[in-house]
């Protein structure tokens, strides 16, 4: 399933916390407060993904140059979590969009839990007949075959209606098997996908027998990183896991975010997520990125909720107003929002693969849709999406669904460098890599031999020139996608040409001179604005440089020459220390420091 999103994003300008959302102090966050600014996100954190083929120990010298230092790694997206120190992370984040070896860099935005507290105790769970769940479970009840990952704030393991369906999960935050509900919004949302049910006791899950693994991703306060939605993806395809359940929703779109979700999808799972409880049409994620299933919330009468996010990114409506479901220690209360409208899709999905362990994921998906019932505007709307979820309609067309098998092959080409092209140096093929369900992995071959392997968009491939014999090379690629369909490109050639020296180079090992010009060393500071200039000299020339105020990276230039205005008004009274690195090509580094006072 893919859907085509508008990339377009409104700043989400006042993150709105209601007395239920105790603001913890465990992830320090930064928020723009321009007119093209983004959600929130980690002040000191970027993720980062290498191209294919760079080597690792290039990576490792790349992000040392700045500063970062690798906090996480997502291997199954290459994407890796630095550390930055904040007042860099704006130059960091800018020099390595551009760098060559790197696809992508973007900000650890960060997502809250979609509820809207409800603290009305009903009697009666009314969205489970609304969905025809009762019918539907006379064609199943579910399966212990198809676990539903529950991505949220842990899951209270005593719950008497949870207790005994948890799987083995992991927490994200801590970084250990302690998958404890600190929060109290995934005990929630887990008893409504999944609770125990015709048991005596307490309330009905959608899915009865469905097991549950509690993924922790949030802090203590409710809030998670994109990179920890991506890492738990990413671990739950992994094991097998069938439904993918996000009550989050964060304002920001995300490559990270977009290539667990690929990852996951292409190993068969079926994702949902919520749309967001802001009442308007800017697309939250996960739920807007492409194949995820994003659900708005309805009420009893089956109106769009007040709160509920809409758009022309939206799949499916649910239920999402006083779903009665588990309260973390205990006891079960009545919560809202498109959090609990997320997990009864989930719910539905699990039972559907249930009923027909046959059916693909994009089976799944789009049996979902086609019987849904259609309110609002007949066909899609942007309330509605394609209609409110009905488990009795889609679990009928699952057992009546004979799947047919998927053979058609990924489309693919590589779209740089171009046919006939001479190359030199470090360069990157680029291949285009499309497919009615999804490209699993692509493969870059040299005159015939496997050179690389990338399984994550961009398809961008690394390749060093300068350790192939000059001559025409033959390039094809080819894409796989989950059916084990093959497309393969057509073939290309290309010539290397690399300069080659009739003296052996002489390696430098002589260190860059660094002047500090101005200020003078021992300066007392007596302007609010000091200009710092700085020079570098060195037998084979300057490749960069580097200007530190106490030790805090201030700037990064290619030029042997640094002129810089420091606004002195905010600086502390005391003793400054002004230094200056510079590098050659050969990787010398030369530094100097000079002591100012204010």
């Amino acid at each position: 399933m893919e859907k085509k999103r508008s990339a377009g994003l409104r700043f989400f300008l006042a993150f709105f916390i209601t007395a239920w959302f105790c603001f913890g102090t465990s992830i320090q966050i930064w928020a723009g407060n321009g007119p093209n600014d983004h959600g929130p996100y980690v002040a000191d954190e970027l993720l980062i993904q290498p191209k294919a083929g760079v080597p690792h120990e290039k990576v490792k010298e790349i992000f040392e140059a700045f500063g970062a230092v690798t906090e996480e790694e997502i291997p199954q997206i290459r994407v890796k979590r630095i550390k930055v120190p904040p007042q860099a992370l704006e130059r960091v984040k800018d020099a390595l969009s551009r760098h060559p070896h790197i696809n992508f860099v973007e900000y650890n935005f960060l997502a809250e839990p979609t509820v809207t507290p409800n603290d009305n105790y009903y009697l009666s769970q009314w969205h489970l007949p609304k969905i025809s769940a009762p019918l539907g479970w006379d064609i199943s009840e579910g399966s212990g075959n198809v676990a539903i990952a529950i991505l949220d704030t842990g899951i209270d393991p005593t719950h008497p209606d949870l207790s005994g369906k948890l799987l083995p999960g992991y927490n994200f935050y801590d970084r250990n098997t302690d998958t404890h509900d600190v929060y109290g919004h995934g005990t929630a949302v887990a008893g409504t996908a999944a609770a125990l049910s015709n048991n005596y006791t307490g309330v009905a899950g959608v899915a009865w027998n469905n097991p549950i693994m509690p993924l922790r991703i949030s802090d203590p306060s409710g809030w998670a990183t994109y990179s920890a939605m991506a890492s738990a993806m990413t671990y739950a395809a992994d094991r097998g896991v069938k439904v993918i359940n996000l009550s989050y929703a964060g304002s920001s779109s995300s490559s990270t975010l977009q290539n667990a979700v690929n990852y996951a999808w292409n190993k068969g799972a079926v994702i949902v997520a919520s749309a967001g409880n802001y009442s308007t049409s800017t697309p939250y994620y996960p739920a807007a990125c492409n194949n995820v299933v994003s659900v708005s919330a309805t009420t009893s009468s089956d109106a769009i909720a007040s709160f509920s996010n809409y758009g022309n990114w939206i799949d499916l409506s649910a239920p999402g107003v006083s779903i009665l479901t588990t309260n973390n220690g205990g006891g079960y209360g009545s919560w809202s929002g498109t959090s609990f409208s997320s997990p009864i899709t989930a719910g539905v999905a699990a039972l559907v693969f249930s009923a027909n362990p046959s059916l693909s994921n994009a089976k799944v998906v789009e049996i979902l849709l086609e019987n849904a019932d259609n309110l609002g505007t007949p066909g899609f709307d942007p309330y509605y999406g394609w209609g409110r979820i009905n488990a009795y309609k889609s679990l009928l067309a699952a057992i009546n669904s004979t799947p047919q098998p998927d053979t058609t092959p990924p489309i693919v080409s590589i779209t740089s460098p171009a046919n006939g092209s001479t190359l030199s140096g470090q360069t990157t093929v680029s291949v285009s890599a499309t497919d009615n369900v999804g490209v699993t992995r692509v493969d870059l071959y040299i005159n015939g031999l496997l050179y690389l392997t990338d399984s994550t968009e961009p398809f961008n491939f690394f390749w060093d020139t300068t350790k192939y014999a000059d001559g025409a090379y033959d390039l094809v690629a080819r894409a796989y996608d989950p059916s084990g369909n093959v497309g393969q490109s057509n073939g290309i050639t290309v010539y290397v040409s690399n300069p080659k020296d009739t003296i052996p180079p002489i390696v430098s090992i002589i260190p860059p001179i660094v002047s500090i010009i101005s200020p003078a060393n021992g300066l007392i500071i007596n302007k609010n604005v000091i200009k710092i200039q700085v020079q570098a000299s060195d037998n084979v020339g300057i490749s960069r440089m580097e200007l530190y105020i106490d030790g805090v990276l201030k700037l990064v230039t290619n030029s042997s020459t640094i002129s810089w205005s420091w606004n002195t008004v905010k600086v502390a009274n005391g003793q400054h220390v002004i230094s200056a690195k510079a590098y050659d090509g050969a990787g010398n580094a030369g530094s100097n420091s000079i002591t100012v006072y204010k």
